[in-house]
């Protein structure tokens, strides 16, 4: 288990990574970086390893830790993961769902729409435990902890956009039409349009990239 102390400073590392304050292939030499947040060297050791377990960081032999490109490529790689590991995690749960588990997606949905996109972090936050009530319990943990790292990276490099207002409605309604599905024990229909959520929500985040890389061209 890392040290508060290390996750914390992994959270500062992250995010200088993802605003580009790290440059991409920049090499993370950790008595550097403890000098620069004021600390020892070992909370940066495991800022490095969490940060290495979600792919922000890269470790090769006798070069030591590098930041790793946060480009459309890396993006792309990710959610692709997604596509293929969350309809499988979505047909289980549906087959498992209990009463409680649909109203506590209800609740969150509710939520969902109160907020409105108006708090972009709040709706992050509230997403995040939307997905989380399917898939916290399945059986095969690596699976489920594989979709929270990846969901991760996705949500730190999502910040820096907006929504598109279709992306919004798209996101209300997939929330909706997968809770009816649950409700009616339509598991694959579920997975079906949980592999279309996901794979829409990645091409969001490219074609947002792609925009701000043509306005800095321009």
């Amino acid at each position: 288990m890392a040290s508060s102390e290390g996750a914390s400073l992994y959270e500062l590392i992250r995010e200088d990574i993802i605003e580009g304050r790290l440059a991409a292939n920049e090499r993370l030499v950790v008595t550097d970086l403890a000098r620069r947040h004021g600390t020892s060297t070992n909370p940066v050791r495991e800022a490095l390893q969490l940060l290495r377990g979600e792919g922000f960081v890269t470790f090769l032999p006798n070069r030591g830790a590098r930041v790793r490109p946060i480009d459309q490529d890396f993006v792309r790689d990710i959610y692709e993961i997604g596509v293929l590991i969350e309809p499988a995690l979505t047909r289980w749960f549906v087959n498992m769902a209990t009463g409680e588990d649909i109203a506590e997606l209800e609740r969150l949905q509710g939520l969902i729409e109160e907020n409105n996109f108006a708090d972009t972090f709040r709706h992050s936050e509230l997403d995040t435990a939307f997905h989380t009530v399917m898939y916290q319990r399945h059986y095969n943990r690596h699976a489920a902890e594989l979709w929270w790292k990846h969901r991760e990276v996705l949500r730190a490099v999502s910040r820096r956009f907006n929504f598109t207002l279709a992306r919004r409605a798209a996101i209300i309604r997939e929330h909706r039409e997968l809770i009816a599905h649950v409700k009616a024990g339509e598991a694959d229909k579920a997975a079906e349009l949980v592999s279309r959520h996901v794979e829409g929500s990645g091409r969001h985040i490219l074609e947002q990239m792609r925009a701000r890389n043509a306005a800095r061209a321009g």
